[in-house]
Order: structure tokens, then C-alpha cells, then sequence
């Protein structure tokens, strides 16, 4: 038997609403989980399924927020049938219509998968993914037949008390047939106590023309509970650390307490690295085979070699590079600098915009003060085998040879050949007799 032809898939993913219950300046989707925001996971999902075009419903206000994608623009916030009908023209061509809600961060593509099947298997019309959480809030309600077919889904503040007592309900993720789901558009009217055009009712209207119109339940509520507050974005947030957590010890990763432990999802970690407690890695961080980060360390966008340390009590910024078998130690910051191979930073020191070579030694205390009077940054170049003093500072530029030594306390302004002895200090002046007494 011929291998029937893959249905082509296109989806929308609905982002124009502002979610005023968020009580934030910056719009509901924006908003940041472990290194994504919040819509930004619902679009890799969608990714996953080689979803094509992948198209995003923004207000006019976000409508710049989007890169590598379809934007479609809703103009006046309509409703939810309104919000796919703006995406129509962008998805001509496709056969089925994936809508996807951008408040999902939770969301799997397994899942999804799962629920195209059973479109597909059922010859449907439309297929809506249900679910049953603990508490059915604000959720539409799916309502059935007498035989267990989908009779309509009625919006919960639409809804009668028999109807607020189904605890299945609309996730706001369906599948469509387009050439099913761009007429029935056309004829949502808004009678409905928001006045609104409700997606939710072509659902009734496709059952209403005895369309087929099936429903997938999925298993895990978590997955597709939307985030429309502060709480539960917080709650959205762990989810995803666990499920981050988990798949980075699956694969080999000593992760020693994963609830205080927060990977963003970007970030790479390769097997026996070691992360200890309280650890923020951020970005895309890299930390490599051998690694040991923490506790109480922050990374972003900082790369950690083979069997390096850092911290406790670390912040390694953007542009960091530790090499192997190198150091950054207890309340050390460092950014936008290279940490040569088995260099050690191990205390109290501020190191940015250097370049310090390997087997170097850099004593507590030491800073670089790579700004100038212009707020221009310039660098600081640490050369190989240098050992540095308690209490250094290098006001850049400036460049350390090659086993150089600076002495404890010294302020270095020009730059230190290879093999030297540096002291910049001024000399101690004694005035016997004059402890406690002011000098005019």
C-alpha cells in the first residue's frame, strides 16, 4: 500500500493579549522563564514539529518583539476568534491548523504530537485538547452528548451551574482543517458576556453542520495550564527547572540539590560536571566535563573549563572564559575576561576585561579598573606564570610579562616586563607621637 503523503502543517500562536492580571508594565508572553520568555517556549514546542509558517498573533505593540518568525497583527484585541483570523493570510496553503496559546510554557511536543494523531486518525474537522486540573478556575467547560461526543465548549463566564460543576475542560489548543476552520470564522458573532468572537464556538458551530469534531484529553494537567499571574508563573518556573534539572542528570550531570539549582534552558552542561547548591547558570553557559560550580555561584553567558572551580559565592559574567583546570573563588567576579589554564583567582577579586595567561596566581584583593575618564573600556593583559600581591590594582591598559611579580599593595599604571618585580607603592611615613592627633 502507498505511504499516504504527510498532511501539511501550519500554527498560530496566539501572544496579542497584555495580561492585565500579570499587574506588570511588561506584556504576559514577554515575560522571562529560565532563559526564554514565556512565549518563546511554546515556540520552540511548535518548532519541534516542524510547524510551517510558524505564525505569532502579537498586539501592535509587541508586534517588534519577534524574530524568525510570522507576525500577524491584531489590531483591535477582538477576541480569540478575531486574534487566528488575523493569521489567515499568512497561512494559506496549509492543510491543518495548529493553534497553540502563548501562555503555555509547559507545554511538550510530545503532547502535541499525541493530539495530531488523533486528528488525523479521527478524519476530523477540528480537535480539541482537554484536560482536568485540580481547580477548573476561569477555564472554558467541555461540554458532551449523551453519547460522549463534543456538544460545544462553553466559556465559563457564559456557563450555567451545571456546567461550572464539568471538570474537563478547553486548554485553548486545537487542531483544525483550514478549509473547515477559515469559513466558520467568518460567521462568530460576539453574543457572549465579554463581546468578544470566541474560537471556542466554532467548535459548536462545526458540530452544529454535523462536521466531525473530536477531542484529545491529555494526561498531565501541568502541560497545558495556562500562566496568567505572578503565582503561577513562579509555579511554571519550577516545573521547568525539575524537567531542566532532570534531563542534564539523565545524561550525566552530578546536580547535588536540583531544587536550588536553576539552569536556563540554553545553558549546557556535559556530563560529570559537578553543580552544587544554590547555583544560577544562565544564558548559555557552557560548563565542561570535570567542572565544579558552587554553591551559592552565578553564571551568565560564561563558559567553565574541564575540571575548573568556581566559588563559592562566584558571578562569572557575559564573556567569561575559565580554561582548564582553572580558578574563580569565594566572592570573586569576573567579566568578560580569559582565565588561562590552571590560573587561580581564589578570593575577593574583581577581574574584567583582562586576558590572563595560564599557571598564573592572582593574590586577594586584586581589581582591574578598566574604564577610563571617557566611560571607554580598555583591557588588562596578564601574561604567563605571574604572581600578583595582596591588594594589586591594574588600571588598564596595561600588560603584566611573563613571570612577573607584583608586590602587596601596589597600584600598577605601565606595564611590567617579563620577569620583573613591580612595586608601586608610596613609602611609609612613621610621625612618632602624633597617634590620635589631627594634622592642620
Amino acid at each position: 500500500m502507498p505511504q499516504m503523503e504527510p498532511t501539511k502543517l501550519g500554527a498560530v500562536v496566539m501572544a496579542a493579549g497584555l495580561g492585565t492580571r500579570m499587574r506588570s508594565a511588561t506584556p504576559k508572553h514577554l515575560h522571562p522563564l529560565l532563559g526564554r520568555r514565556m512565549v518563546d517556549w511554546v515556540l520552540h514546542t511548535a518548532r519541534e514539529l516542524e510547524a510551517d509558517p510558524l505564525v505569532v498573533v502579537a498586539a501592535p505593540s509587541t508586534a517588534d518583539a519577534f524574530d524568525g518568525v510570522t507576525v500577524a497583527v491584531q489590531e483591535t484585541p477582538l477576541g480569540t476568534g478575531d486574534a487566528v483570523r488575523s493569521a489567515q493570510s499568512a497561512l494559506e496553503g496549509v492543510e491543518d491548523v495548529l493553534v497553540l496559546s502563548g501562555d503555555t510554557p509547559l507545554l511538550t511536543s510530545a503532547l502535541l504530537r499525541e493530539l495530531l494523531d488523533t486528528h488525523r486518525r479521527e478524519a476530523a474537522s477540528a480537535t480539541v485538547l482537554s484536560f482536568e486540573p485540580d481547580d477548573p478556575r476561569q477555564y472554558g467547560r467541555v461540554v458532551r452528548n449523551g453519547s460522549g461526543a463534543l456538544a460545544a465548549i462553553v466559556e465559563a463566564a457564559d456557563a450555567s451551574p451545571e456546567e461550572l460543576d464539568i471538570r474537563e475542560v478547553n486548554s485553548s489548543i486545537y487542531v483544525f482543517r483550514a478549509e473547515c476552520l477559515w469559513p466558520v470564522l467568518e460567521r462568530l458573532t460576539p453574543k457572549n458576556a465579554q463581546g468578544e468572537l470566541y474560537l471556542t464556538d466554532t467548535v459548536s458551530l462545526l458540530v452544529g453542520e454535523g462536521e466531525r469534531v473530536a477531542v484529545h484529553k491529555g494526561g498531565e494537567p501541568m502541560e497545558t495550564e495556562g500562566v496568567n499571574t505572578r503565582s503561577e508563573l513562579a509555579v511554571a518556573t519550577a516545573a521547568l527547572r525539575d524537567r531542566i534539572n532532570e534531563a542534564h542528570m539523565l545524561a550525566g550531570v552530578t546536580i547535588v540539590d536540583p531544587s536550588t539549582t536553576w539552569v536556563d534552558a540554553d545553558a549546557v552542561l556535559e556530563p560529570d560536571a559537578v553543580i552544587h547548591p544554590f547555583t544560577v547558570v544562565g544564558g548559555q553557559s557552557r560548563i565542561a566535563a570535570g567542572a565544579e560550580v558552587g554553591p551559592h555561584a552565578v553564571l551568565r553567558d560564561a563558559f567553565v573549563g574541564a575540571g575548573a572551580l568556581v566559588g563559592p559565592f562566584c558571578y562569572l559574567r557575559p564573556g567569561t572564559v575559565l580554561e582548564a583546570g582553572a580558578k574563580a573563588g569565594t566572592f570573586v567576579e569576573i567579566k568578560n575576561s580569559l582565565i588561562g589554564e590552571r590560573t587561580k583567582v581564589p578570593h575577593l577579586s574583581y577581574i574584567g576585561d583582562a586576558d590572563v595567561g595560564m599557571d598564573s596566581n592572582i593574590a586577594a584583593g586584586n581589581i582591574t579598573a578598566n574604564q577610563d575618564h571617557t566611560r571607554a573600556k580598555t583591557r588588562t593583559v596578564i601574561g604567563r606564570n605571574v604572581r600578583t600581591g595582596v591588594d594589586n590594582s591594574f588600571v588598564a591598559p596595561v600588560t603584566i610579562g611573563d613571570d612577573a611579580w607584583i608586590a602587596a599593595g601596589s597600584v600598577i599604571t605601565e606595564d611590567v616586563p617579563a620577569g620583573a618585580l613591580a612595586i608601586a607603592r608610596t613609602k611609609q611615613l612613621n610621625k612618632e607621637g602624633r597617634g590620635g592627633k589631627r594634622d592642620d
